[in-house]
């Protein structure tokens, strides 16, 4: 039986992967900054927690979820941004390639500039503009250095067993009865099962490379929480803003719908993504 270690297994693309696979595929080394039952504590931006465990357990494939996600915190905490999305990054790749294991490392849109006006394919240029994107672009770069065997999924927009947009928008509907959402920025919400599911298809595969990984489909902010509101039933409206008026500490891109090329290309039609709608639709129906 394969053994695969995840990194921030707590969180919504970590559980997910828990509940994607059957114990009979797979032996989980789950491990997060803060251990508990069943999962291991493991600090990745510690090169020598990271190797001696790799070393220690000896997995074949290392799943890196952990990351600093808050944009706008990372704005204000770049050290922290960076020793956990680029050095954590390279540290899980340093001991991927002591273990011959294969890598699979979760990025993002946002190493974008968002000023694209067509979904982006994973050949295109990056131009991150804010911490989170920067620290997350080098992240990529330790990965393809040091990690022969390696995926680098790069998702958007995520929501799962966790906090979310999605949740969010459900909590404050609890009291208002208007939203400000910002209508001027597009991307692909996208499932933290949906994501899981790729990573199960692509993982026993030596297709290594770039991946764009969302659901299908684009939306702006805004038309995603009233689609939220739609299939919750709720009477809560949509006040749409621009990103002027909104007013947030870190930069966004305005537009970064990704096109999964690369996913087309090595599935050749046995497996897609879902419609970012049609997930939803799933995911509200499980939480409601």
């Amino acid at each position: 039986m394969k053994k695969i270690l995840i990194t921030g297994c707590n969180g919504q693309l970590g559980r997910a992967l828990n509940q994607e696979y059957t114990r009979e595929e797979a032996e989980f080394i789950n491990t997060d900054v803060v251990g508990g039952e069943g999962v291991i504590s493991l600090d990745i931006t510690d090169v020598d927690a990271v190797v001696a465990l790799a070393m220690q357990e000896k997995p074949d494939v290392i799943i890196n979820c952990a990351a600093h996600t808050n944009v706008d915190a990372c704005e204000s905490q770049w050290d922290l941004a960076y020793q956990i999305n680029a050095i954590g990054a390279r540290n899980l790749s340093i001991a991927a390639q002591l273990t011959s294991a294969k890598l699979i490392h979760v990025s993002t849109d946002y190493v974008f500039p968002g000023t694209s006006p067509e979904p982006l394919t994973e050949f295109d240029e990056v131009g991150p503009i804010s911490a989170y994107g920067k620290t997350k672009w080098e992240g990529e770069k330790f990965v393809k250095e040091f990690a022969p065997k390696h995926f680098i999924l790069r998702t958007a927009w995520l929501y799962g067993d966790g906090k979310n947009f999605v949740k969010t928008m459900l909590k404050l509907s609890e009291t208002r009865d208007e939203i400000t959402v910002v209508d001027d920025q597009f991307g692909s919400p996208t499932s933290a099962a949906e994501l899981a599911k790729m990573i199960h298809f692509l993982e026993p595969t030596n297709n290594f490379g770039t991946y764009h990984a969302t659901c299908e489909g684009q939306c702006s902010w805004a038309d995603f929480a009233e689609e939220i509101f739609r299939l919750a039933a709720k009477a809560t409206t949509v006040k749409r803003v621009t990103t002027e008026e909104y007013n947030s500490p870190a930069k966004r891109p305005a537009y970064s719908v990704l096109d999964n090329y690369m996913l087309r290309l090595a599935a050749g039609g046995a497996f897609q993504m879902a419609d970012w709608k049609d997930a939803l639709n799933v995911y509200m129906k499980e939480i409601l």
